[in-house]
């Protein structure tokens, strides 16, 4: 008998506590806002010649630490 009671007051209060409550309207979204378009950058005219250059002395670089590394291990 007393388990039936406590749990019949725990059901009304469970729902007099949910009928008592008030739904929040929801908050509307925010309009969206258009960003700006980007301003045009202009690239500079690539240097072939430097490029060229760049990439030998990385290909040099890249065969001196290939034979530090194998006479290190050696």
């Amino acid at each position: 008998m007393n388990k039936s009671l406590l749990l019949a007051a725990l059901f009304a209060g469970v729902a007099l506590t949910a009928c008592g409550k008030k739904e929040e309207a929801p908050v509307p979204a925010p309009a969206p806002v258009e960003a700006p378009a980007p301003a045009p950058v202009e690239a500079p005219a690539p240097a072939p010649a430097a490029a060229a250059e760049a990439a030998s002395a990385a290909a040099e670089a890249a065969s001196a630490a290939v034979e530090a590394a194998s006479a290190a291990s050696n």
